[in-house]
């Protein structure tokens, strides 16, 4: 395995936007496998990697935050990527990775065998503890680096999910799997919601992929249902604040953020998928009223909710199947 070479910068080239990036395209072919491991090390943690195409390679990172979240976008040849108990000794900081390769598969696991996973199946790896990556084709990998307190408090028992192939294409995996593949550096760096709705989301949908709650005994319905028709009834007159998140709900019902993500997670839909029902809900009415006809599509969107006109506009499409306009010429 080679090591760093001291002589090779390892300072990432920065965006306007805030996104860091590092590339093998600025130092000699020779070093550039040299290279690769040191910018691993520096954007991610403590790791080793080997490829067999030493003299072609080539391999690109960028990573820029959402919220405590970073996202991380790989790009490469064919690498094997391990996290050992040598380089475990030598980190401070612990920390969870959501890895998803969208366009090919791959191999990992944590502490055994390794898995083959599909595109788009995504697996939860434990930095403190030995895993391996590896990647026959092309390395092309959105990575979310997760801190513990943030993983712990969407799922109990985050260990035990570690290592697992969440399935793509299938159940929750599915939808968290998309989730996932749309979160780029550039999204991290410019979110089109708030950072914080955006991980909320993020949090339930892996609460969900992973089953994360199926064992828990579940409360008396009569409580649970009560609870669902308070939280609904609070998203009903709050939705139309912009920027309007769990953490406001929750604290508007007396409980923790985690309590009203599992409810939400038992009733089938996450907190943000609520939140957009009762907002489109609004803006169909709005805009099927020749009442509010003087209004522009960004003010009804505003008045729902959405700060970004454009914003509102993608999802009157994806929710209702037509633009603002076009909802408003279908009456």
């Amino acid at each position: 395995m080679s090591q760093p070479d001291d002589e090779i910068s390892m300072a990432p080239a920065i965006s306007a936007s805030g996104v860091r990036r590092w590339s093998t395209d600025t130092v000699p072919q020779s070093q550039r496998l040299d290279y690769w491991v040191g910018a691993i090390c520096e954007g991610f943690e403590e790791l080793e990697a080997s490829s067999s195409l030493v003299d072609q390679f080539g391999a690109s990172l960028e990573s820029a935050a959402c919220g405590p979240i970073m996202v991380h976008r790989v790009e490469g040849s064919t690498q094997e990527v391990f996290r050992t108990k040598r380089a475990i000794a030598r980190s401070d900081d612990t920390c969870f990775y959501l890895l998803c390769k969208p366009d090919g598969a791959w191999a990992g696991g944590q502490g055994g065998d390794l898995s083959r996973l599909l595109p788009g199946d995504c697996m939860l790896f434990d930095s403190k503890r030995p895993y391996q990556l590896q990647f026959s084709g092309s390395a092309n990998v959105i990575t979310l680096q997760l801190p513990v307190d943030w993983v712990q408090s969407w799922l109990p028992d985050p260990e035990a999910h570690c290592g697992l192939r969440i399935d793509g294409g299938d159940g929750w995996g599915q939808p968290l799997s998309s989730f996932v593949r749309q979160l780029s550096p550039e999204v991290a760096a410019a979110p089109p919601l708030p950072a914080k709705l955006m991980t909320d989301q993020l949090g339930s949908l892996l609460a969900l992929g992973t089953h994360a709650f199926a064992d828990q005994p579940a409360e008396k319905p009569s409580t649970a249902d009560a609870f669902m028709r308070d939280a609904i009834a609070c998203l009903r007159h709050r939705h139309a604040e912009c920027g309007l998140t769990a953490r406001d709900v929750a604290a508007a019902l007396h409980v923790s953020e985690r309590t009203l993500h599992r409810h939400f997670a038992h009733s089938g839909a996450t907190f943000l998928q609520h939140l957009v029902r009762q907002r489109m809900a609004t803006a169909q009415r709005m805009l099927r009223d020749p009442r509010f006809d003087r209004l522009t599509v960004a003010e009804i969107g505003r008045r729902v909710g959405f700060a970004d006109a454009s914003h509102f506009i993608r999802q009157c499409r994806a929710s209702l199947g037509l633009t603002p306009v076009g909802v408003r010429g279908a009456r």
